[in-house]
């Protein structure tokens, strides 16, 4: 059984400005609040291939985490698969021009459910949703922010 999410929300900000954001793995403590500590394994940009590594928080316990970039089309997509406790998911994150100064973002995750994650499938869908719509507005506000001080 498979579970996808969708988080959507436009940015003021071009969609340079979002997709570099997005692609500073060292920032993602900024919006991603599951990550303590995030990067790009061997250092260098994203890229197929590649591996973001991170040191994490959730229920509870702080822990190492991998993730592989399966996919870098430049400044539009990025895309990347890992677990989520003993399941097999990919997330990315599209991007896509409103006009010459708004990005229309989309972020999708799935999970394959495994193991005793098949019983709550409803309420890890329901978690998943909460936590990208929260990421989705902190990525949203730091970017803006960041735009209305002139910032790169």
């Amino acid at each position: 059984m498979t579970i996808r999410t969708e988080s959507r929300i436009t940015i003021a900000g071009s969609v340079g400005d979002v997709w570099a954001y997005v692609c500073d793995v060292g920032r993602w403590p900024e919006w991603a609040p599951t990550v303590l500590e995030c990067r790009v394994r061997g250092g260098g940009p994203l890229q197929p291939g590649s591996r973001v590594e991170q040191r994490a928080k959730d229920l509870g316990r702080t822990h190492a985490r991998s993730q592989e970039v399966t996919a870098v089309e430049a400044p539009r997509y990025v895309a990347f698969a890992g677990t989520m406790g003993t399941s097999p998911s990919r997330w990315a994150m599209e991007l896509e021009p409103v006009d010459d100064k708004q990005t229309g973002a989309l972020m999708w995750i799935e999970v394959d459910l495994a193991g005793i994650m098949r019983a709550v499938p409803g309420l890890l869908k329901g978690s998943l949703q909460r936590v990208s719509d929260r990421e989705m507005a902190a990525i949203k506000a730091a970017v803006e922010s960041a735009t209305r001080r002139g910032a790169p």
